[in-house]
């Protein structure tokens, strides 16, 4: 098997093609013939679908053979019993064009896939029954995640490799042995639902680290185990723990770690190449087979970016570049080469481009809550969290007035971590007060006259999506004291912010006036154009705090120089209008610079955090 040589799928008839576990040999058989893998991971719901075939071609030109492929619950049912499978959320498109290019597909589909995704993949409608127990047997739980299955799994099934398609292989759940759980009546049910639903033949295999706790609780008879690692552990060491749980069978790494994930306030991770080469050697000398993660990372757009929880609350930045061989914006990089040459194949390159700078007008965000909030506030005596309003994403405002005169400054104060995850505190519509935050700041110093409005902007900066921890409600979980007096009587404002941009606000209509230079809050917005071919670029914030940005109605996601250590965010050359301007729009969530103005580049920029911050530590 170690000899047999990489190749795209055979054009075998479907009635002959099998791909199995040769227990014998210890290795995969495809069509009844030794075979291995090398493949990558890409998530399609990282890139845009315009770039699909460029990431996928990419990857089979740098000579690997299948791609790696999650599939996050909550990007296709953002509510119960709704479902989207369109545009960039077409996973059947997206797998039928990996076929198209020759990949075979090792398909993870979750219900849990972590990918530092917004909760691990998991709704957050979930949380709407504040007792379940995720990711176990509770009723609750495994009726919405059947209901999910017997939708995803059966446009799966004619797609798997046995029935003329291109998955060779499914996972069932991921990295399970890292959950406190250890509910193997959970993954006991799981495999019964997948069988049901694909069919005797397909191979099920699951993933964890290569721990003999980890693989104890996430492994169970009938699933085949599989182990991930990285370049810096001992790979001898490392399939010696799968060994122990599989004594035959094919040697699998489904996940080698090329790079790392960033966190805001911390390094850039990054990885040498001559590592990643290495470490690809050595399992190839052994015959393993191996998936690389990532092989290209992309971008969490919109409120994608999930977060970890490491003694206190780590938000995953909106860059998944994670130093992966093919960059964010898809360009081919040293690793890349390293790993080419490894596998002896062919890379093609392209180049890319860049557009000028930008100055924007701007609208406060407490002016236009009759547009962002179109059905009004909801009453509540004490603050509501956005699980309780069927909010999943994005921001909501709490708003309340102060109960008495406060002539000399008076302690606003949150219960510890109640502040999930950063909120914006502003007294009488102008004057910003300073922020709050789940791990960080949790009062502030205000003053003013009874009857005067206080506004809280409630940020979701993603939902945990690793470890025990998996509740991650968010908005305010505490009530809000004043010199240890609660506040009552909130107005709070869902704010739809997406759908208005999307529906053309506020291009559309004038901005109402401001003061320009405020702090707090704020929306700024203009159009620019682009030379007469629309390429992939990046767009830099000189000046600017913290905040998220559209771009013709697409949310590119969030920014935060001063934090770091992502300086940019990608900008997708299909998202861009040749030959008519392209409508921007930015909400500044803590104060742009006196003149603002964006710069587009043709590279990304990352670099160390500017400050120090808690999130710097492991």
């Amino acid at each position: 098997c170690p000899d047999q040589p990489l190749c795209p799928t055979s054009p075998a008839a479907a009635s002959a093609r099998s791909f199995q576990i040769d227990f014998e040999r210890d290795c995969f058989r495809k069509d009844g013939a030794p075979f291995r893998y090398v493949s990558g991971s890409v998530h399609y719901a990282r890139v845009p679908r315009p770039a699909w075939r460029d990431r996928l071609l990419r990857l089979y030109m740098a000579g690997l053979n299948a791609v790696q492929v999650y599939v996050p619950w909550n990007y296709h049912e953002p509510q119960p019993g709704v479902y989207e499978f369109t545009g960039d959320r077409d996973v059947e498109a997206f797998l039928d064009l990996a076929a198209e290019l020759g990949l075979l597909v090792i398909l993870r589909p979750g219900p849990y896939i972590c990918a530092e995704w917004e909760m691990g993949g998991l709704p957050a409608w979930l949380l709407w029954k504040a007792d379940i127990i995720l990711r176990s047997s509770d009723p609750a739980y495994l009726a919405a995640v059947d209901a999910w299955l017997h939708v995803l799994l059966p446009k799966i099934k004619p797609r798997l490799y046995q029935h003329g398609g291109n998955i060779i292989s499914v996972q069932v759940e991921n990295e399970y042995g890292s959950y406190y759980a250890c509910d193997l009546s959970y993954l006991q049910h799981l495999l019964g639902t997948f069988r049901a639903l694909l069919g005797p033949e397909v191979l099920l295999f699951t993933t964890d680290g290569a721990q003999m706790e980890e693989l104890r609780c996430g492994t169970l008879q009938g699933l085949y185990a599989t182990i991930d690692f990285g370049p810096d552990s001992n790979v001898t060491e490392a399939f010696g723990a799968q060994r122990h749980i599989e004594p035959r069978g094919p040697l699998v790494n489904s996940e080698y770690y090329t790079g790392w994930l960033d966190y805001w306030g911390g390094p850039h991770a990054s990885t040498s190449a001559t590592l990643v080469a290495q470490g690809l050697t050595s399992m190839l000398q052994l015959g393993a087979n191996v998936n690389m993660y990532m092989f290209h990372g992309g971008t969490n757009f919109a409120y994608w970016s999930g977060a970890d929880f490491k003694d206190q609350y780590k938000p995953v930045t909106t860059s998944y570049d994670y130093d992966a061989p093919l960059s964010e914006a898809g360009d081919p990089t040293e690793k890349l080469f390293a790993i080419r040459t490894v596998i002896s194949k062919v890379l093609s390159l392209t180049g890319g481009g860049a557009l000028p700078s930008l100055f924007l007008q701007y609208a406060d965000l407490l002016d236009v809550l009759d547009v962002l909030s179109p059905s009004g506030p909801i009453q509540s005596q004490f603050p509501l969290i956005f699980e309780a309003v069927k909010q999943a994403h994005g921001f909501m405002l709490y708003r309340t007035q102060l109960p008495r005169d406060i002539l000399t400054p008076a302690t606003l104060s949150a219960p510890p971590r109640s502040v999930c995850d950063r909120g914006y505190v502003m007294l009488q519509k102008v004057r910003y007060q300073g922020t709050l935050e789940r791990d960080g700041q949790t009062e502030l110093r205000v003053k003013g006259k009874a009857g005067d409005t206080l506004d809280v902007l409630l940020e979701n900066m993603g939902r945990i999506s690793f470890g025990a921890n998996f509740s991650d409600f968010k908005g305010l979980l505490g009530n809000l004291s004043l010199d240890s007096r609660p506040l009552s009587k909130w107005l709070i404002y869902p704010l739809a912010i997406d759908a208005a941009i999307q529906q053309g606000w506020p291009h559309a209509a004038l901005p109402k006036s401001s003061c320009r230079g405020r702090a707090g809050p704020a929306f700024y917005t203009g159009t620019f154009e682009t030379p007469d071919i629309a390429w992939d670029t990046f767009v830099k914030f000189p000046g600017w705090s913290k905040g998220q940005l559209w771009i013709n109605g697409f949310n590119l996601g969030r920014y935060w120089p001063h934090q770091g250590p992502q300086q940019t965010l990608f900008v997708p050359g299909s998202i861009l209008h040749v030959g008519c301007p392209n409508n921007i729009t930015v909400l500044e969530l803590e104060g742009a610079p006196p003149n603002p103005f964006l710069l587009f580049l043709d590279q990304p920029l990352f670099n160390r955090t500017l400050s120090h911050s808690p999130l710097d530590k492991e």
